[in-house]
């Protein structure tokens, strides 16, 4: 009997492992996993940490440079335009073996491949992950998660990449907060061409918009489709657009009817901004709200709008984002810069060498969202408050004695976007 009783449990044994193997490998779908690989992505398994990568995808490969995986790349597609990824040679997804011969392993793309090229790409070794862009801001986690799971693992990568993401929006969030409160709404749209192109409330972008403190006037519209009519009727206050359209906008019989237009209200940007979705979306956000609450830009030469006709690289919106996020070696916890006095208190409203020195210190950590300037106003205000807050001091908003010798410590805890 005792036989019998062995034999079926060593049969359920054997038949609960043969489960096992069948099932998922360390899936994404549902979180993080326990280990880094072998990791399922959607229908791929990535078996062990890809020793290089290609980048088909000028999204995917904003997504990397976000993460700092961009290491691994091996190549790029001619569409990634990025200045950090110049030196990586152009593929296709036709170029298996070139792929192969330059050390990847793994394809990134946005663009389904057809079953020859997934063929001889998989015949190479070579896995394809076709990874959609975001939507809305949870699903930027998931853009974010399965970039960094496929390069660094089901664990280490998904963890570092959803947090850069929930990083990004929390710098956006910072600039939100310091908008000012308005009884009368401002209307805007970000126009991508004269055919109708439109940023509309159904995409990521149109979130964008919303967190600059704006009403987007093409809402209602889907796709990033509105018609011109329908925009003529929402007749937005400021428009915004790529590089190079403000003069075709002006040359348009049916766009030249939008008051912004007539009024030369139209504010260019580097169009990368509102197409990809790495960091720029924070200089996206900074630009236009910037643009609509010039009092947000901190300095008295940056209180002014831009021009109608400013680009990123010459419109001060632009410029009070630069020292967005966790850069310049912020992680680091010994300071850089000159220490100032920690004798002292700072607060709104109070300007001079001890507030830039403190800005400076903020950038540094990774906290600052605005150009340091000496003067201390609502974006660094925010600036001291999320230090505080996350360095387990009292949050006042107001930078005392405790606060300004923390910070110019060796060890305050620096924001790891």
């Amino acid at each position: 009997m005792l036989k019998k009783i062995t034999a079926v449990f060593l049969c359920i044994a054997i038949a609960a492992g043969a489960l096992a193997a069948c099932g998922p490998k360390n899936d994404i779908s549902s979180g993080a996993g326990t280990k880094d690989f072998p990791v399922t992505i959607g229908n791929v398994t990535i078996s062990e940490e890809p020793a290089g990568v290609a980048v088909l995808s000028p999204n995917i490969a904003d997504v990397i440079l976000a993460i700092g995986y961009e290491a691994q790349l091996k190549a790029k597609s001619a569409q990634c335009t990025q200045s950090d990824l110049s030196v990586l040679p152009d593929v296709t997804l036709d170029d298996a073996q070139k792929i192969k011969d330059l050390g990847a392993r793994l394809v990134f793309t946005d663009a389904k491949p057809t079953d020859e090229q997934l063929s001889a790409l998989n015949k190479e070794g070579i896995a394809v992950l076709a990874i959609a862009k975001a939507t809305g801001r949870e699903d930027l986690d998931r853009l974010y998660s399965q970039v960094g799971a496929a390069m660094k693992g089901a664990k280490t990568g998904y963890e570092k990449g959803r947090k850069i993401s929930q990083g990004i929006f929390l710098t956006i969030d910072d600039i939100s907060r310091i908008i000012p409160p308005s009884d009368t709404p401002t209307t805007v749209a970000y126009l991508y061409d004269t055919q109708g192109g439109a940023v509309t409330g159904d995409t990521l972008e149109g979130k964008l918009i919303e967190s600059a403190g704006l009403v987007n006037a093409a809402s209602d519209g889907t796709g990033n489709r509105l018609s011109v009519g329908a925009l003529l009727l929402a007749d937005p206050k400021y428009i915004f657009c790529p590089t190079g359209l403000k003069a075709k906008l002006a040359a348009s019989e049916e766009y030249k009817k939008l008051g912004a237009v007539k009024e030369g209200r139209v504010y260019e940007m580097d169009p990368n901004r509102m197409l990809l979705q790495g960091r720029g979306m924070i200089e996206a956000v900074s630009f236009m709200a910037g643009t609509v609450y010039p009092e947000l830009l901190e300095g008295t030469e940056a209180s002014s709008a831009p021009s109608a006709s400013s680009s990123p690289s010459s419109g001060t919106a632009s410029q009070a984002s630069a020292s967005t996020g966790n850069q310049g070696g912020s992680s680091s916890s010994a300071s850089s810069t000159a220490a100032g006095n920690t004798n002292l208190t700072l607060k709104k409203g109070d300007k001079g060498e001890e507030v830039l020195k403190m800005q400076n210190r903020l950038k540094e950590l990774g906290y600052m969202f605005v150009t340091p300037t000496g003067e201390f106003a609502e974006g660094t205000e925010q600036s001291v408050k999320d230090f505080q807050l996350l360095n387990g001091l009292v949050v006042t908003g107001v930078a005392d004695p405790e606060m300004l010798k923390l910070l110019y410590s060796a060890n305050p805890v620096p924001r790891e976007d």
